[in-house]
């Protein structure tokens, strides 16, 4: 046997051995980074960043205003949504006091003046019937004196009938009429109102500037995020976990994580695993290619000490060996 035969052969051996060695002294470690939820802040519109209130890096709490965009055409519906509320609210405000005393007395004024012109004509068609019958004026005067008499009759009724209106005052199905418009004119303003006010972006939950991808007089357009931030609380491990190793990786289950730069280990509770594997078609895979999937996890830090921790570092999370 040649010396190279002899060296390829203690090579291959030395191969199988070191692997071998490795699968036995696997010691349940699992890669992986530390991530906190991250919230994308959309544009409501495609209208221009007229103020811009943190920088990237800022820490900030709920409700915090981050960035502001010109109201635009919206300003003009917000206008119009309140001129329609004060008008309604007006309407109704009239309706409940009834009418004015100066009203009720004009009304008054009119009922005496119809009844007095009423009079004026009944007599007047009572001297001019009395001349018809005695042959000194003709019949259409009588038909004229008539129409007269009738005429003030009519406006003596509706005077009489507008003053009775006013002193019964306003009736009840206006009010409930005049209530409900303005009702509808104040959901109207509270619908403008809150799409107006999704122009500007506040922060929802307390967290990190991430970045800001738009600057100061840029117009995005509608749906585009214009803040990207990192939300405070437990942060988490992401990780994949081999196909050999998922059995035992439950919800629920307890883990140690360790992170470079920390000689102290965090405790870990699983939140989440995958049900599909990171690779498919899984049923086409052989014994030995299944043994290549993973599964993403997720893993929240319940200690109060893994808060200051920085996103996106490496963890190592370790795993109870097969059958332990």
């Amino acid at each position: 046997m040649s010396l190279r035969s002899i060296v390829a052969a203690w090579g291959a051996a030395g191969y199988l051995c070191l692997a071998a060695c490795t699968n036995d002294a696997y010691d349940g470690q699992i890669l992986g980074t530390l991530e906190r939820d991250r919230l994308e802040l959309i544009a409501e519109a495609d209208e221009p960043i007229v103020e811009i209130a943190v920088q990237e890096g800022d820490a900030v709490h709920p409700g915090a205003l981050l960035l502001r965009q010109e109201l635009g055409a919206m300003q003009a519906r917000l206008d119009q949504a309140v001129a329609a509320r004060s008008v309604a609210e007006g309407r109704l405000a009239e309706l409940v006091k009834g009418p004015r005393a100066q009203e009720i007395t004009e009304a008054r004024a009119a009922l005496a003046s119809a009844e007095s012109s009423n009079a004026t004509e009944s007599n007047e068609y009572r001297r001019v019937q009395d001349l018809v019958e005695r042959k000194l004026l003709s019949q259409s005067s009588l038909d004229q004196a008539r129409a007269r008499r009738d005429a003030a009759a009519g406006a003596q009724v509706q005077a009489r009938a507008r003053l009775n209106l006013l002193l019964e005052g306003t009736r009840v199905e206006e009010v409930e009429q005049a209530e409900a418009e303005l009702k509808r004119a104040e959901a109207a303003l509270a619908e403008v109102q809150t799409s107006a006010a999704r122009y500007s972006v506040s922060a929802p939950r307390a967290g990190r500037i991430e970045a800001i991808p738009y600057k100061l007089g840029e117009r995005p357009p509608a749906g585009a995020p214009v803040i990207v931030m990192l939300a405070d609380g437990t942060p988490y491990a992401r990780v994949h976990i081999p196909e050999t190793r998922r059995a035992q990786f439950m919800p629920g289950a307890q883990v140690r994580v360790t992170v470079d730069g920390r000689d102290d280990a965090f405790t870990g509770v699983v939140r989440f695993v995958s049900a599909e594997a990171a690779f498919t078609p899984y049923y086409a895979l052989t014994q030995e290619d299944r043994s290549r999937l993973s599964y993403l996890a997720e893993i929240d830090l319940t200690e109060a000490a893994a808060g200051s921790l920085p996103s996106g570092i490496p963890v190592q999370v370790t795993l109870p060996r097969p059958g332990e």
